[in-house]
């Protein structure tokens, strides 16, 4: 993970209502009712607060939950996760690394084929980079993420 990803405090008043309440007060947005839950687009999603590289659609499912769920982050040092002991129950906590953003959790009901893993991310705290802006967005090193290493040769 870069270490240019991270909180400030203009990041932080840019947001929506939404957003803040997601990423700096651990909330939760209506199922169904966000941005990504349905979106089936090539590309990146990234920390609304800090840009940092999160989850590929690569590997972006259909959990029938009603938000994104990713079998796992783009990098393994993307995330970090902690115990959450709200709602009288156990959960885990998924965090975005460099800024520290509540972005979901993640359970043990993802596809078994992909390490059984389902990371189910609220939209308001993603910001979704699609493939063909990559490049102009900074984020052309994470193309083999998206297209594949074969596809990542052909017209680019």
């Amino acid at each position: 993970m870069r270490t240019e990803y991270h909180k400030t405090p203009e990041a932080i008043a840019g947001l929506t209502p939404e957003q803040r309440h997601v990423t700096q007060e651990d909330g939760t947005e209506p199922a169904f009712r966000n941005a990504y839950w349905d979106n089936h687009a090539d590309g990146i999603y990234v920390d609304v607060v800090s840009g940092q590289p999160l989850f590929s659609s690569r590997d972006k499912y259909d959990s029938g939950t009603g938000w994104p769920s990713f079998t796992r982050p783009i990098e393994a040092d993307a995330v970090t996760t902690r115990t959450d002991r709200t709602l009288w129950m156990s959960r885990t906590d998924v965090r975005s690394a460099g800024a520290d953003s509540h972005l979901g959790h993640v359970l043990d009901d993802g596809p078994r084929a992909q390490g059984g893993l389902r990371f189910c991310m609220n939209s308001a705290a993603l910001r979704f980079v699609p493939v063909d802006e990559l490049d102009a967005q900074g984020y052309g090193e994470y193309r083999s993420e998206v297209v594949g290493d074969d596809e990542t040769m052909e017209g680019h």
